[in-house]
């Protein structure tokens, strides 16, 4: 699958996931998938007042002690150190509700409700992404090269990606739930 095909299936999972016609989030007379910002913008609509998420995905630079006074110790070590909860230790595992999930360190949407599925490995797991939330490296801790992926707002580690995820994609985003937040969609 080319980086094309990947982004307007994204775009189209977006649509029909949040329930809004994808010509309504494509830019007027374009092929182009919507871009991060307009995502983010219908984001903010389905979601209950008063929620927050980030507007846009300009990186963000905080120092070791700002982090660390923001952030529950084990999202700190995720987030900052790449560590790992343990599995079916988050409640975002179980999360069925629409809704949106949010980097836990700077509240830039990542995933919406109708990405994510279950695993079965005890981490939330999506299928799919907002298309340009996240920067990649090949992670070889494990000896077995891995895809991690992290934010590109705060730079904070999310988790890890797989070719082993359900269709359209056949890709598993397994993240960290300490590095999520959820906000529910308006009811």
């Amino acid at each position: 699958m080319n980086r094309r095909h990947f982004l307007l299936g994204s775009g189209a999972a977006l649509a029909a996931g949040a329930g809004i016609a994808s010509a309504q989030l494509r830019r007027t007379g374009t092929e182009a998938p919507p871009t991060v910002r307009e995502l983010q913008q219908h984001w903010r609509d389905l979601l209950a007042p008063g929620a927050r998420i980030a507007g846009d995905a300009t990186p963000i630079t905080r120092t070791d002690a700002e982090w660390r006074s923001l952030l529950s110790p084990l999202a700190y070590d995720v987030l900052r150190h790449e560590g790992t909860e343990r599995p079916w230790s988050s409640p975002l595992d179980a999360e069925k509700r629409g809704g949106v999930f949010a980097c836990a360190g700077c509240s830039l949407a990542l995933f919406s409700s109708a990405m994510k599925f279950d695993s079965g490995t005890g981490w939330p797991s999506f299928f799919t992404t907002i298309p340009g939330v996240f920067a990649t490296k090949v992670d070889t801790r494990l000896i077995v090269p891995r895809t991690e992926y992290h934010c590109v707002k705060c730079g904070g580690h999310q988790g890890h990606v797989f070719d082993d995820g359900p269709q359209p994609t056949g890709l598993r985003y397994c993240n960290d739930g300490v590095a999520l937040r959820f906000i529910p969609a308006r009811i």
